[in-house]
Formats: structure tokens, C-alpha cells, sequence
């Protein structure tokens, strides 16, 4: 066959290395298409000007962009017959990626489960972008349940991985310059709040709601070169338990992060994911709501012109956030569709 028909879950051995396929240049196009798709508003990645006054040489391309551009470049090695992605942890942004860098990207497979049912098993990998100069620049885990081929296969060996649950503030701020408090700018920016006036525990109702449609979600995907056959075939997706193409989770988290920027203006970098997990999917025709909670504020060690937040960002499909809707004693509140915690950096 010179096709791929793309790994099943007895495919994959613990330890392996998969190098894929294709290396991508990105460009201002994608960050400006990127825009068109989220509405994303952070002043950062949208002024070249605003950027370079605070200490950039330019205007960086979102750090969710390049996270998907990354993991759709593992998607044809790795869940290309996924049923699901599962969840996200131990993610760094390691160095700020431009209009003209070129992303390539590994993954090591570090953990195997079959599932009971036999027909699934969960495949854990750590996977890692590089730019045009051999140099990370983002590393995360993810893992994916994956279907098998035969009923009857056993994975070779099975591990679950221990993964931290949060990045340490010590490893935050690799890709962010020194900032120049004094050039920045809270009226363009879009926001008097920094760092000293987010507490612990704090609760923020972005408001703001966004419809997704077909044609856009299909065009992200396709932006990442994300093949996975859940979000595209619609006449495979006839015959699964939802009966229609799945919304790529990436595109929720991308959604929910563009939202936050009601009330999160000034947290302009993604340092980190802690963790991640889609709790229910997301179809074209629903509308997207986000809400998020400052877990913890933190130092950075050397550092006096930033400071972190983590922030848990819960996303809600056909529902708004003004009543916070969360974990209850069941698991979930049925509109939750993702619980979304990261690490994200913000001017004091």
C-alpha cells in the first residue's frame, strides 16, 4: 500500500520516536486568517508597533496557533483513527515563533492502555515543535483513545504516565523578552488590569458568545493540516454514536482563549497548558461560551516585569457562563464542553 491508512492503537510501541511529516512555514497569513477564524484581540500578537515598544522584534503569531500547527502535524501519525482527543498536560512554550519560522515536529509514544471494551485503547505521547534551527519551541503532552484493528490484538506493553499536574512558575517565560513596562500601553491594549489586580480564586464571566459554522471549524482544521477523519468525512461520521463530524477540540480551546480577552486583556502569552480535557463534544450550529477562574498567581524567578496567572478557562456550548457552570457531584455541568487550565503571563 503506498497509502496511510494511519496507526491503530496495536501500532504503537512504548518508547518509539515518529518524526512527522510536513514541515510548515508560517507565515503573517496565517496569523491574520487565524484572526478571522477567532477574533482574537491580544495587542501583542496583533501590532507589530505594540509589540516591538515592549521589546519584541515584531508581532509573534499566537502561541495557540503555533500549538496547532504542531499538532496537526502529528495527527496523520498518531489519531489519524482516533476516536477522541482526550486531554492535554506538562505543555511549555519555549521560544516565540515569527512570520517566517518554519515548525517541524516529533513525538514520543510514553504510554499505552487498552480499553475493556477491546475496541479502543488510549495512546499517550509527548510531542515537540522546532523551528528552521533545529530549537524547540513547545513541548506537550497529550493523549488520544485510539481504535484498534483487530479485537484480539494486545499492546506489546502498557504504561500510564505520570504527568505533573502543573507546570512550575520557575519554567514559565522562556518565550517572552524582557517587557518594557513603561511602553506599554493599558488603553491599547484594551485593559487597566495587570497583574496586581487578579486574586486567587476569582471568577470572570467573559460574556461574550460566538456561533461556530461548519465551513469555518472545517477551514481551521484544514489551516493546521489537522487530517483526522472525525472532523471532515461526514458520511463516515454517519455511522458513529453522534451521527455527524466532530468539532476539532483545539478550535474550542482557540474559541474560549479569543473570549477571554473580555477580562483577560493584558494576560498576553500562553507560557504553559497544565492540563486539558474535552468533556463533551462540540458540532457546527452551537454557540460557545466562556467563563474563567484564577487559580493561582505566581513570580517569576528573575523576573520584575511579569507576573503568571493560572487560569482555568471552562467553555460551554448553548449556555451562558453567567451562573459559572463547572464540576458537580455528577462530573459536569451538561453544557461543559472543555476545562481548560494553563498558565498565562501578564504585565505588573
Amino acid at each position: 500500500m503506498k497509502t496511510n491508512p494511519g496507526r491503530y492503537f496495536e501500532d504503537f510501541r512504548i518508547g518509539e520516536t515518529i518524526r512527522h511529516a510536513t514541515p510548515r512555514t508560517v507565515t503573517a497569513a496565517d496569523g491574520a486568517l487565524y484572526t478571522a477564524l477567532y477574533g482574537s484581540r491580544f495587542a501583542v500578537q496583533s501590532a507589530d508597533a505594540f509589540a516591538g515598544s515592549i521589546g519584541y522584534p515584531g508581532a509573534p503569531l499566537d502561541d495557540l496557533l503555533v500549538f496547532h500547527v504542531v499538532f496537526g502535524k502529528s495527527v496523520p501519525d498518531i489519531s489519524l483513527n482516533a476516536v477522541a482527543n482526550l486531554g492535554y498536560a506538562d505543555g511549555r512554550f519555549l521560544q516565540p515563533v515569527y512570520p517566517g519560522d518554519t515548525l517541524t515536529a516529533v513525538s514520543d509514544v510514553i504510554g499505552l492502555k487498552e480499553n475493556s471494551n477491546r475496541q479502543t485503547g488510549i495512546v499517550h505521547v509527548r510531542t515537540t515543535g522546532f523551528n528552521q534551527h533545529g530549537a524547540p519551541v513547545l513541548e506537550y503532552c497529550r493523549w488520544v483513545m485510539v481504535r484498534k484493528l483487530s479485537e484480539a490484538a494486545r499492546p506489546h506493553r502498557e504504561e500510564v504516565p505520570s504527568l505533573p499536574d502543573a507546570v512550575q512558575p520557575a519554567s514559565l517565560g522562556l518565550a517572552c523578552p524582557p517587557i518594557d513596562l513603561k511602553a506599554w500601553d493599558d488603553e491599547l491594549s484594551g485593559s487597566p488590569y495587570r497583574f496586581g489586580a487578579y486574586a486567587a480564586g476569582e471568577r470572570i464571566d467573559h460574556v461574550d458568545g460566538m456561533t461556530v459554522e461548519e465551513a469555518e471549524h472545517q477551514l481551521a482544521t484544514r489551516l493546521y493540516q489537522n487530517t483526522a477523519k472525525v472532523h471532515f468525512d461526514a458520511h463516515a461520521a454517519t455511522g458513529t454514536r453522534f451521527g455527524r463530524r466532530l468539532i476539532y477540540g483545539g478550535h474550542v480551546i482557540s474559541l474560549a482563549r479569543a473570549l477571554s480577552f473580555n477580562g483577560l486583556a493584558n494576560a498576553f502569552h500562553v507560557a504553559a497548558i497544565n492540563g486539558g480535557r474535552h468533556v463533551a463534544p462540540l458540532f457546527a450550529g452551537d454557540t460557545v461560551y466562556a467563563w474563567s477562574e484564577i487559580l493561582e498567581t505566581a513570580d517569576l524567578p528573575g523576573r520584575l516585569d511579569v507576573g503568571a496567572l493560572r487560569i482555568r478557562t471552562i467553555a460551554t456550548k448553548n449556555q451562558p457562563c453567567t451562573d459559572f457552570p463547572g464540576r458537580t457531584e455528577g462530573g459536569y455541568h451538561p453544557a461543559v464542553i472543555l476545562d481548560f487550565d494553563y498558565w498565562a503571563l501578564i504585565p505588573r
